[in-house]
């Protein structure tokens, strides 16, 4: 790799991780020599860009399009152009598109060229007096660029000034200020890039307080019957992830409508196109319900006015919500959408806001550029049926409990880990939530035998995500010994999680899918409780163990008789023993290493021997495996017409009569 090439992705790294330059990805760096220019390509984000995320183009073909005449139709003047940017290609057949700023970055004479967009700079920018204080600010050392369409028509414009700025100094502008959109900076080094930004934000900051107080403010409980419903009015074909967020710079915008007014329209591009250019606000907040008769309300006459469904909510003193495809989609919508807030905010110092006007808003929202940008941004996402759901996996930090959670993370699942181990369990989210991923992963440290607990549980995932999809009560203990040697309190806690955690988990789980179904009576959902064969048939000397389980079946029988009114599906899988788990393979305490001291298996002198014997039960001759569980839980998510099943997962060791 080049040095220069190596710079490039530095300082794109360096501003792209920064939600103080960019949000969504966004911004644009390119770097160029006599013959080539490298820019990032389009839809690639500028956090974390490698030499793949950049397109190289001729710098000889690209004089061409600077020079040619094209259609004076918009739409196919854009079509023309983007064929000749793709022609200049170096990599034909990449599939890589350049960035519609490229012919941009090509007439500016320096080396390197970061295009940026920091709240703060779009403070001025994007206010009534953006010229004046720019002019003020910087006098003849920078270009102000006066609103214009982007792509071609900005080109056009951008050309025009910078020649005129060349030929009264005799030197390209270093710093050209593009209104109501970003500022790009120019120089022969990153070095002077970076100190570039730094006197430009500087000198922005003796007109602006740059301190705006984001402290996150509490959750209110009441959104828990709220959320759900609002999801599902909202998701037609698939269901749809609602993220919140509340602090005190939100607080400033929502008290009334008055308020929201200021926040009502878009300012810069990106915000129409992550956000759109219309946003839903709901006063009546005092309940839950005020807030559902007033959202269905509004709902119907949004979609006729804008047609198209509301992505940003405001709800009076409750926050912003987000509604996307994916978390991932949805947190992006959060950032750009709270940059809109921080822009309005530091317009109040720079004489108010200057809107874009509909005409202006109409080609951003019906560009094709950008239609390619939303559609890059979601590429090689998963179509399968279980993309965006919710689940709830109890005991899921570690054992089965982890292997399920993972196993449905890597289908687009979006996963709460509910443990009560909590070192284990945030380390394990951690490891879920790869770079790339559009869903997520959290822990809630939970107790299921504590009722208190899984309820905060339930708010915890409908606080992250707006509903739930799937509960799998998986959390369990495993105490074994005779009559003689069972304590009462051991009796007492082996109950207490295997069998009345399962309960709380289901009542409370219930609750929130019951909202859900009031507004999709045809949605299935599912509440999956993790048995055991030994809730099938006795257990010797594990009675406590085996009689939680077998009540477990007795409870899906009945919750599946009381829910599938609501289409909520209740089904118990049934696994063998799991000998490649802790359980079982634990080389200080695990089964094998107990029956082997106890001598529970005559002749046995090794652990194999003890394994030999126990896998000798199975006619399968092995023990059950994570990927034997997965395929019964997917079996029973997909399907829709079984309920109240205790599914065994046995090898043929349990066999229903």
């Amino acid at each position: 790799m080049r040095p220069e090439i190596s710079e490039l992705l530095r300082i794109s790294d360096f501003f792209g991780q920064n939600k103080d330059y960019v949000t969504a990805g966004g911004g644009n760096t390119s770097f160029k020599d006599e013959k080539i220019i490298w820019i990032k390509a389009s839809g690639t984000k500028l956090g974390g860009l490698t030499e793949e995320g950049l397109a190289a183009l001729s710098r000889e073909k690209l004089h061409l399009i600077s020079d040619k005449s094209y259609s004076e139709e918009p739409a196919k003047r854009e079509e023309e152009i983007k064929e000749d940017l793709v022609s200049a290609i170096l990599e034909p057949g990449s599939g890589k598109r350049p960035s519609v700023e490229t012919s941009l970055h090509e007439i500016i004479k320096y080396a390197y060229v970061v295009h940026l967009h920091p709240a703060i700079i779009n403070g001025i920018l994007c206010s009534r007096n953006a010229r004046n204080l720019i002019i003020q600010l910087f006098g003849d050392t920078a270009l102000f660029v006066p609103y214009t369409d982007p792509g071609y028509t900005l080109f056009v414009k951008l050309k025009s000034d910078i020649i005129k700025y060349r030929e009264t100094y005799n030197y390209d502008p270093q710093i050209i200020f593009l209104e109501n959109h970003g500022l790009f900076v120019s120089a022969g080094s990153t070095e002077e890039i970076l100190t570039l930004y730094d006197e430009i934000i500087s000198k922005v900051k003796t007109v602006i307080d740059p301190v705006i107080d984001r402290e996150l403010l509490p959750y209110n409980p009441v959104l828990n019957k709220a959320l759900p419903v609002i999801r599902m009015l909202l998701s037609e074909e698939k269901p749809k992830i609602v993220r919140h967020r509340n602090n005190m710079l939100i607080g400033k915008f929502y008290k009334s409508q008055s308020d929201f007014q200021k926040i009502s329209h878009p300012l810069t591009p990106d915000i129409i196109v992550y956000c759109k250019s219309r946003y839903m606000y709901i006063e009546q907040s005092s309940t839950a319900a005020r807030i559902i008769e007033s959202f269905k309300g509004q709902l119907e006459r949004f979609v006729q006015e804008f047609n198209f469904m509301p992505k940003v909510i405001i709800i009076k003193d409750m926050g912003i919500f987000a509604v996307e495809n994916d978390y991932a989609s949805a947190e992006t919508v959060l950032d750009v959408y709270e940059d809109l807030l921080k822009i309005c905010h530091y317009t109040s110092f720079c004489g108010g806001t200057k809107l874009l006007t509909p005409d202006q808003i109409d080609f951003i929202d019906n560009w094709e550029v950008e239609n390619y940008r939303r559609k890059v941004a979601s590429k090689g996402v998963s179509v399968n049926r279980l993309r965006n759901k919710i689940a709830v996996v109890t005991g899921g930090a570690q054992g089965f409990g982890a292997g399920i959670a993972e196993s449905l993370f890597e289908e687009n699942i979006n996963i709460v880990v509910a443990d009560i181990n909590e070192d284990t369990g945030g380390a394990f989210t951690s490891h879920l939530n790869r770079p790339g991923s559009t869903n997520h992963a959290v822990f809630v440290k939970t107790d299921v035998s504590d009722p208190e607990s899984v309820k905060d549980l339930l708010s915890a995932t409908v606080r992250e995500f707006g509903g739930i999809d799937m509960m799998i009560s998986n959390a369990g203990i495993l105490k074994a010994g005779s009559l003689e040697e069972m304590e009462p309190d051991d009796f007492t806690q082996t109950t207490d999680i295997n069998y009345k955690g399962y309960f709380y988990c289901t009542k409370y789980a219930a609750e929130i899918m019951k909202l859900q179904n009031s507004e999709k009576p045809d949605y299935f959902m599912d509440i999956i409780q993790i048995n055991s064969k030994s809730g099938l048939r006795g257990s010797n000397k594990n009675f406590a163990y085996a009689g939680a389980k077998f009540g477990g079946i007795g409870l899906t029988q009945s919750f599946a008789l009381e829910l599938a009114p609501y289409n909520i599906k209740v089904n118990s899988i049934c696994p063998g023993n799991f000998y490649e788990g802790p359980l079982w393979s634990d080389p200080q305490n695990g089964l094998f290493v107990q029956y082997l001291r106890a001598g529970k298996v005559q002749g046995a002198k090794t652990i194999d021997d003890i394994r030999e014997f126990y896998e000798g039960k199975v006619p399968m001759k092995r023990g059950c495996r994570l990927n034997d569980l997965m395929k019964a839980i997917f079996y029973v998510i997909s399907q829709e017409y079984e309920t109240g099943q205790a599914i065994p997962v046995t090898g043929g060791q349990v066999m229903l009569g």
